[in-house]
Formats: structure tokens, C-alpha cells, sequence
């Protein structure tokens, strides 16, 4: 097996997992959602603690990338509770697509921050993800639609964290990156959370220790996948996590997309597939 061909499996595990912890955050019932995420970054500090100790590397980085990394953590942290407050609220498989906008905003930001040059497909492909966005929200101004914005606000902060770390490049190990912002997150959701703990069953509790494990296996398996092959040519494989997310929500909640979110999963994935051809073809000449 080749290297792409051990990436693509990577990234559909990865995708399998990302769909699997938003699973167990949605039951996991009515634990906070400040809650929900501190434990999910707790286990992720453990896990990518080891991997530092183990490859004997430094837990907070270098010098001349902190304002990187506190700002990847804090982007980070943000779009995180918003995405875990998205699935408490939405059927499951609406929270992942609107979640997986934030590759369209990594683009945006890499304009305006890395001075990146859009390409000629990139500009129309974010209008239309947009419009796709927009039929999952299906806008009514009241208060229905803010679990919907909640989602896309959430998908802006991931992108901002992504840029960050695209930034770092090389300039750090994965695994510090990971125990930063994992570390750094449960800091600040720590004190908000004790403001409003609410005591978790055991089955809960158990629950949200299997959310942090598999939400670890997701990120390093993704990272894997990126380390094994080029994003432009693995990345549109991300959005298998919406098939994985909506047959979760189906198989457990009996959860059915309406035909106005089919429709923007359609022109979202279909946006993310056009940039992904332009790519392979500008590389093949």
C-alpha cells in the first residue's frame, strides 16, 4: 500500500471518529456544554502529553511561536464550544456540515494573514458553499435558527485555529500543538465550568472519557493522514464525516435530513469537490 492509499484510510477513520465523538456529545444528555468540551480537551492534554515525554520534546513550543499558539487555542476553544452547543441542538449530521465550512474560512484567512492568492475556482466555490450553508440554516430570524448560526460562527473560529496552525507549519511538532491548545482549553473552561458543574452519572461520565479518547484518535489520525500525503489531494475525504454523522444520527435518533439540507450538503461537498479537481489538475499540468 502506498502513502496516499494509507492517508485516504486515515482520513476516513478520522472523519469516522470526528462523527463518532459528536455522537457521544449528543448523548451525553444535559451535561453543560462548557462542560462537554473541558472533558473532551482533558484527555486530549494526557494523550498528547505522553506523546511530548515520549519523543522528548518541549510541552509549550518555542519562544517566537507563543502568540500563535495561545491564539490557535483560544480560536480553537471558542469553535469548539460552539460546535459541541451546534450538535446538543441540531440533528447531528446539519452540525457536522455546517463544521465542515471551516476549510472555506481557512482560505479566507490564508488571504488575508499568509497572503495567500485565491485561485480562479476558489472565489465562486465559497459563494456557493455559502448558499449551502444557508439552506441548512434555512433563516427565519427568530430563535430556532441560532443553534444554525452558533454553527457557522463556530466553523469561522475553527478556521481562524486552522490558519494558526498552517502558520506553525513546521516550526512545531504536531503533538505540541495538540497539548497546547488541549492544555491551554481546559484552563480556561476549568473555572467556567465549576460556575455551573452540574455532577455526572457514571454513564456520563464514562461517556465523556470516550468523547476525549476518540476526539484524540480523530486529530492524530488526521495528522497522520496530512504527514502521509499532500491536503490538496487526501482533504475532500474529510467530508465523509457527514455520511459517517448521518448515519449515527439516523441508526440512534432516527434523525432525517430535510430536502433543503440535502440540497447544501450537495453544493457544499460539491463546492469542496470543484477546488479539490482544480488542484489535482493544476498539479498534473
Amino acid at each position: 500500500m502506498n502513502n496516499k492509499s494509507k492517508a485516504i484510510l486515515y482520513m476516513l477513520f478520522s472523519s469516522f471518529c470526528f462523527a463518532l465523538m459528536g455522537a457521544l456529545v449528543k448523548l451525553a444528555g444535559d451535561v453543560p456544554t462548557i462542560e462537554k468540551t473541558f472533558f473532551r480537551n482533558l484527555i486530549s492534554t494526557f494523550v498528547a502529553a505522553f506523546l511530548v515525554v515520549k519523543n522528548k520534546k518541549n510541552f509549550f513550543g518555542k519562544k517566537e511561536n507563543q502568540k500563535y499558539l495561545i491564539l490557535r487555542s483560544i480560536l480553537g476553544t471558542i469553535g469548539m464550544i460552539g460546535y459541541f452547543y451546534t450538535i446538543d441542538h441540531m440533528l447531528l449530521s446539519d452540525s457536522a456540515m455546517l463544521n465542515k465550512l471551516n476549510p472555506f474560512f481557512v482560505t479566507l484567512f490564508a488571504l488575508w494573514f499568509l497572503n495567500e492568492k485565491l485561485s480562479p475556482i476558489q472565489m465562486p466555490s465559497l459563494i456557493v458553499a455559502f448558499i449551502g450553508a444557508l439552506f441548512i440554516i434555512k433563516p427565519q430570524f427568530n430563535i430556532e435558527a441560532f443553534p444554525a448560526f452558533v454553527g457557522v460562527i463556530s466553523a469561522i473560529f475553527a478556521g481562524g485555529a486552522y490558519t494558526m496552525v498552517r502558520l506553525l507549519g513546521d516550526k512545531e511538532e504536531f503533538y505540541t500543538i495538540v497539548f497546547y491548545f488541549s492544555f491551554v482549553s481546559s484552563c480556561i473552561m476549568f473555572p467556567m465550568m465549576m460556575m455551573n458543574f452540574k455532577p455526572l452519572s457514571l454513564h456520563q461520565f464514562l461517556i465523556l472519557m470516550m468523547t476525549g479518547i476518540v476526539a484524540s484518535l480523530a486529530q492524530f489520525s488526521l495528522t497522520l493522514a496530512y504527514k502521509l500525503a499532500p491536503a490538496g489531494e487526501i482533504s475532500i475525504y474529510n467530508y465523509t464525516n457527514v455520511i459517517f454523522s448521518g448515519l449515527l444520527g439516523f441508526i440512534i435518533w432516527n434523525e432525517l435530513p430535510d430536502t433543503f439540507s440535502f440540497i447544501g450538503y450537495t453544493l457544499i461537498i460539491g463546492s469542496g469537490f470543484v477546488i479539490y479537481l482544480y488542484n489535482t489538475k493544476l498539479k498534473n499540468g
